[in-house]
């Protein structure tokens, strides 16, 4: 089997899970979506139930909000389009369930790097705003771009989406 592993960057609302699900939905294998939303709210509940109204009925979703590397690797080698959304989800789950950021991100770029088969993983760049003013969401912003870093280099490609518009970084 040949392995692809794709990393979707983008801002908030910029298109990216849409471009994540087109791309899977145009690879061969059977769609999987491993889900790390948690919905705690209203608003999030509703976010979700638009994600799962957009998929079709090829698809097989897993929810993983913070077991996301045992999740992959159970997928691994099965001729499944793995797509994760989202990767900033996952860590705002894991640094609310005190979990340790680097060893985290670490297991699960290992996880990523032995897939076999096709990933796709979304992930939000948060660090092109204004400097927080708070040590959490610094530490959130930190985190995040360790965090896209590791996963980035681990991808043979990375596409960043704006406004719609993938432009193909690696």
């Amino acid at each position: 089997m040949t392995s692809h592993r794709l990393l979707c960057l983008g801002g908030a609302r910029s298109g990216k899970s849409r471009y994540a699900q087109k791309r899977a939905e145009a690879a061969e294998g059977a769609p999987v979506f491993i889900a790390t939303a948690q919905p705690f709210d209203d608003e999030m509940r509703a976010r979700i139930a638009c994600h799962r109204a957009d998929r079709d009925e090829r698809w097989h979703c897993i929810e993983a909000p913070l077991d996301l590397a045992p999740a992959i690797d159970a997928l691994s080698g099965q001729g499944k389009i793995v797509l994760v959304d989202c990767l900033t989800l996952w860590l705002s789950n894991l640094l609310l369930a005190g979990k340790p950021i680097e060893e985290e991100t670490a297991t699960l770029t290992q996880a990523v790097v032995r897939f076999d088969g096709t990933i796709i993983l979304v992930a939000n760049e948060v660090g092109w705003g204004i400097v927080p003013d708070n040590a959490l969401a610094r530490q959130f912003r930190d985190d995040a771009g360790h965090l896209n870093q590791a996963v980035a280099a681990a991808c043979d490609e990375v596409t960043l989406i704006v406004a719609g518009l993938p432009l193909r970084l690696k």
